[in-house]
């Protein structure tokens, strides 16, 4: 009999919120498996691991539908970073964000820090139109690959930009202050807010590495606290059922 699996528990949780459509799902795909795909709407939410360094993380990536909006409470429970995601293109995606999101996450850690993000800034802005060298997948550098004449400027938006980048560093002074958290020892809002392309790859390393840095006092902290860095998958199931057993019997 093979020796039972033992997986590194995550040393730190994550947290996606945001209404629907606004790229959630492609942002984190973007950045784990370095490549886009238009993507169906998250039923739910979905769990992905991310080793970064020795370190295990656990990013949670929540429904934006109405029908689902309870359990985002739950995903945010013991969150150490919440990543509240809008549409740069769409002023209602980040009013929503205050409206329906923010109050999720009181389940979070006490000292969870947070980070606003624009995604489809390739939409309005040239600069994210450039897919990122270090994010060209198997498809993508496909198409790269193929010669052209000569090199193509960045296309012209087309689509209105309704949210400036002001607008999310406001509501991230908000949302400090709603947390009660101290202003002078929180990140400064220029460092948490972002604009970001999931279809090219713009910001969205930068966006994952900065509140990996951010939150690694909090990893430290957590190691020192627990003596036990791995579970094991295989027979928990059998070892409660014993000891449900033995509870039974006395």
């Amino acid at each position: 009999m093979p020796a039972p699996r033992k997986i590194r528990k995550p040393d730190i949780k994550m947290v996606i919120l945001g209404d629907m459509n606004v790229g959630k799902t492609s942002l984190l795909h973007r950045y784990t498996e370095r490549s886009f795909k238009d993507t169906l709407s998250t039923v739910g939410g979905a769990f992905f691991l991310k080793q970064w360094g020795r370190y295990n993380i656990s990013i949670w990536d929540t429904a934006g539908r109405e029908q689902f909006h309870g359990l985002g409470s739950m995903y945010c429970r013991g969150a150490s970073a919440i990543i509240l995601t809008y549409d740069v293109t769409n002023w209602q995606s980040l009013l929503q964000l205050e409206e329906r999101f923010l109050s999720l996450t009181d389940s979070a850690n006490d000292d969870c820090i947070f980070a606003v993000v624009g995604n489809k800034a390739d939409l309005t802005d040239p600069y994210a139109q450039t897919i990122m060298p270090e994010d060209v997948g198997p498809e993508e550098s496909a198409i790269s690959a193929t010669p052209s004449s000569c090199p193509t400027p960045p296309q012209t938006p087309t689509i209105h930009k309704q949210v400036k980048r002001e607008d999310a560093i406001a509501l991230y002074s908000r949302i400090i202050s709603y947390k009660a958290l101290d202003e002078d020892a929180s990140p400064v809002a220029d460092k948490m807010c972002f604009e970001t392309s999931a279809k090219t790859g713009y910001n969205v390393d930068a966006l994952f590495e900065t509140l990996f840095e951010h939150v690694l006092p909090s990893i430290i902290q957590k190691q020192v606290r627990t003596k036990s860095p791995t579970v094991c998958l295989e027979g928990y199931e059998e070892e409660e059922e014993k000891k449900r057993k033995a509870d039974c019997c006395t």
